[in-house]
């Protein structure tokens, strides 16, 4: 270890506590909960991981790292799908762990706003306004461990977005410690505030490369009276985007839900998951999942769907259906589409895409590129499913039966993502929709980002992290 690391964790340890920073030097060390991404591609190698407990002291590690030239990897829940929150292998850089950082700082009951530190789970967020009547209506999958700090900076989507948007939607204010470590408070929760540039959304979607989002300021809304499941099933992607339609006419802003699932998905959880006797999926192309929330009644809110739904089967969208029943039966549906990433896991080692298209040229984007991919790549399987609501399609490729999975991925990863990716940009789609660009798809982003954007980011990198110590390598590469 050279002189300047030893000065630095001297002064990491003197800003937190001796404890909260961990290095391979401690007994018993183990930190490759840090060190490896979540869906175990790629484990680095952290020169420390210091944990600090307040705003304060991240700002201290934040000038301690920039004094030394030592670049920092911030880190919530550590469950991003882009590599975008580990270390590198070069022992040099310092994962900062915001998990200490979990205080809910206050509730506004008439502002209808959350103020919260960035290492608040997201569950228990949702659980917190709960328990006040209100709604946080951020959802998805990974709830249970991901913190808000990581879905603000990478402006998680999931479940809900066709009716409240993504994190960035959500949000009213932000706290963050600059690449300089200063402190930047813009916790006002306002809803208006026209006093120059937009500094909150300059960090939200940065993924840590511009500054350390310490706490935030979240939209609320009223819980709602009634909140009904349905599932459906289809012949075709095309009449998904027309039930879409004919859902946005009959329930409005009730609508915030609408997932899609291709045939070959639900196989997958139907045989890995067999206990959780998936429906109507044997028959039919493609299911869909609506949720309707209604401010008025459940019996509202049946009413409606029943309209929309007898009026889906007479124009021939949709071959069957089932309303849950129960609260228990919803999240029984709910919980099959969320095990399809897990059965896809337990399927073997897969080719994964979370890309977004215009809803209206989503069946076309399929049809073409499901057959691109069978002729280029015969016996390949394709796992779509994901959010039509607003576009954003998990367009996975599984390995042919049979062929070694992990074999597959090395030899066909490059080449099934220039096909996947080349569709997306024919389509004016975009080649991460939710997850981020991480490390994993920034050797990508200069082929399918306008030139000027990029241009426009960089020059703001530039401004705000000239040291560029925050996060490098992710989203920008060096041009």
């Amino acid at each position: 270890m050279s002189e300047r690391q030893s000065t630095l964790l001297a002064a990491l340890r003197q800003a937190v506590g001796a404890a909260q920073v961990l290095t391979h030097d401690d007994p018993g060390a183990d930190l490759s909960a840090w060190e490896q991404d979540w869906r175990k591609r790629v484990h680095g190698r952290a020169l420390a991981v210091v944990r600090p407990g307040s705003t304060a002291e991240v700002a201290e590690v934040v000038r301690a790292c920039a004094a030394a030239g030592v670049s920092i990897v911030p880190q919530g829940g550590n469950t991003g799908l882009v590599v975008g929150s580990v270390p590198d292998d070069s022992g040099t850089q310092v994962v900062l762990s915001l998990t200490r950082l979990n205080a809910v700082r206050g509730l506004d009951a008439a502002n209808l706003t959350l103020t919260v530190e960035a290492g608040c789970v997201l569950q228990s967020l949702q659980e917190h306004a709960r328990q006040a009547g209100f709604l946080l209506p951020l959802s998805l999958a990974a709830e249970g461990s991901c913190t808000i700090g990581g879905n603000l900076a990478t402006n998680a989507g999931g479940t809900q977005v066709v009716r409240y948007g993504n994190a960035r939607d959500l949000c009213l204010g932000l706290e963050v410690v600059t690449a300089q470590g200063e402190v930047w408070n813009g916790l006002s929760g306002l809803r208006k505030d026209n006093t120059g540039y937009d500094l909150r959304d300059l960090y939200i979607g940065s993924e840590g490369t511009l500054g350390v989002i310490t706490a935030a300021t979240l939209k609320l809304y009223p819980l709602p009276a009634a909140q009904l499941t349905a599932w459906a099933a289809l012949p075709s992607l095309d009449a998904a985007v027309s039930l879409l339609g004919l859902a946005h006419q009959h329930l409005g802003a009730g609508l915030t839900g609408f997932e899609v699932m291709g045939q070959f998905a639900l196989s997958l959880v139907d045989k890995h998951f067999p206990n959780l006797r998936t429906p109507l999926w044997r028959d039919s192309p493609y299911c869909v999942l609506l949720e309707n929330s209604d401010s008025e009644s459940e019996t509202h809110a049946r009413e409606q769907f029943e309209r929309l739904l007898e009026t889906a089967f007479n124009q021939g969208l949709v071959s069957d259906a089932v309303v849950a029943e129960s609260l228990s039966q919803a999240q029984g549906l709910w919980h099959i589409r969320e095990s399809i990433p897990l059965a896809q896991a337990e399927e073997g080692l897969n080719i994964k895409h979370d890309i977004s298209i215009p809803v209206s040229t989503i069946p076309a984007f399929c049809a073409e590129t499901d057959a691109l991919l069978q002729r280029e790549v015969p016996g390949v399987r394709l796992v779509n499913f994901g959010h039509l609501g607003d576009g954003n399609l998990h367009y996975n490729v599984q390995a042919p039966e049979g062929e070694d999975a992990k074999k597959f991925l090395a030899e066909q990863e490059t080449r099934v993502n220039g096909l996947v990716f080349d569709a997306v940009a024919r389509y004016h789609g975009s080649i991460s929709a939710e997850h981020g660009v991480g490390s994993l798809k920034a050797g990508h982003l200069p082929h399918y980002k306008d030139p000027v954007a990029l241009g426009l980011m960089r020059a703001i990198k530039q401004a705000l992290d000239p040291q560029q110590t925050m996060n490098p390598g992710r989203v920008l590469v060096s041009p």
